[in-house]
């Protein structure tokens, strides 16, 4: 359940007790604070957590039973944000998304990964590394921690405009725009873009709330739990989720174009099959015609007895299948 457990004073790291249950007050004596990371932990487990850091309830049910939007609540005792990193999986061209929960008090940071992605070691590692940063506070492990899920939002939109721009490629080929799995894939990669969208677009409102611009947020006292010095890297973050919204939507809005051409070059597709459908039909109606005529078997009929009646009626069948075609193809029906 627990992958790390750690206490940072002034920046810098040193091990947690063994038993966590003690680290609060550890971390407190020393004037810094503690790091828990869980990992999937059952009701049972996280209970001790819950007890020892005073977690509220409803904050405790949505990080055991997963599958929220990302949000931001603000507590009594703690601040509990939702972030959901993308994973994108290039060979099947597929978007997942786990879950991070991240509850942050005045001297504890609580970490609860749900999914294989969005792994946190790489993020405690880096800021291990700045002693500076790190020495903020619980503050400074929320902003990590947002600032590298959204530059990796990035990195998916950007492999995605890649893949777009392949899928759009194949579409505007001479070969490729009638091809059967192609309104598949187009609708394929239209799902991906609505799951990225669920991960990014509600993640908004939170960033701007941490960062002190949002609707949300009170100005003049901020997000508890977040110091007012924290603001500028939580807007470079919120700048970030920008882009990332703003690239989101030319996504969306470029395969429902990719889509609304690939379906009109079907539609212009068959009404061509049909032109030269309906121009061999107009051609085999002539003799048709004229065999039907010569077939009924009437005794007085025009040229019936004549020498050259059979020639002459192959012959008009032939120079009026000759006109035909000539038409038809400078008419580009053929």
């Amino acid at each position: 359940m627990i992958v790390d457990c750690a206490i940072y004073h002034d920046g810098h790291r040193t091990e947690g007790p063994e038993d966590f249950s003690d680290a609060l007050d550890t971390a407190r004596a020393a004037g810094g604070f503690v790091w828990i990371g869980l990992h999937e932990p059952s009701e049972k487990e996280f209970e001790h957590v819950t007890d020892e850091f005073g977690l509220h309830p409803l904050a405790v049910e949505d990080a055991l039973k997963a599958h929220q939007r990302p949000k931001l609540e603000v507590y009594d005792d703690s601040l509990f944000v939702v972030l959901k990193p993308v994973i994108y999986e290039p060979h099947s061209d597929t978007v997942s998304t786990g879950e991070i929960m991240v509850f942050v008090g005045d001297s504890f940071v609580v970490t609860v990964r749900h999914g294989e992605g969005g792994g946190l070691a790489a993020v405690r590692q880096r800021l291990e590394q700045e002693p500076e940063t790190l020495g903020q506070g619980p503050t400074s492990v929320l902003y990590a921690i947002s600032d590298s899920v959204v530059d990796h939002y990035l990195d998916v939109a950007t492999e995605l405009q890649t893949d777009l721009e392949e899928l759009e490629a194949e579409v505007f080929s001479p070969d490729g725009g009638g091809s059967r799995h192609t309104a598949s894939r187009i609708y394929n990669f239209k799902r991906q873009i609505t799951e990225f969208r669920r991960a990014t677009g509600p993640l908004a409102l939170p960033m701007s709330r941490l960062a002190g611009t949002g609707a949300g947020s009170t100005f003049g006292t901020g997000v508890p739990f977040v110091e007012d010095r924290a603001r500028p890297f939580f807007r470079d973050v919120s700048d970030h989720l920008t882009r990332v919204n703003e690239s989101v939507e030319n996504l969306d809005r470029l395969v429902s174009d990719i889509l609304s051409a690939h379906l009109a070059q079907i539609s212009v597709q068959q009404n061509d099959d049909m032109r030269k459908i309906s121009a061999w039909a107009a051609m085999a109606a002539i003799p048709t015609m004229l065999a039907g005529v010569y077939g009924m078997n009437f005794d007085h009929m025009p040229e019936l007895h004549w020498v050259w009646s059979y020639p002459a009626v192959i012959t008009v069948m032939a120079v009026m299948e000759v006109l035909l075609y000539r038409l038809f193809k400078r008419r580009g029906w053929l």
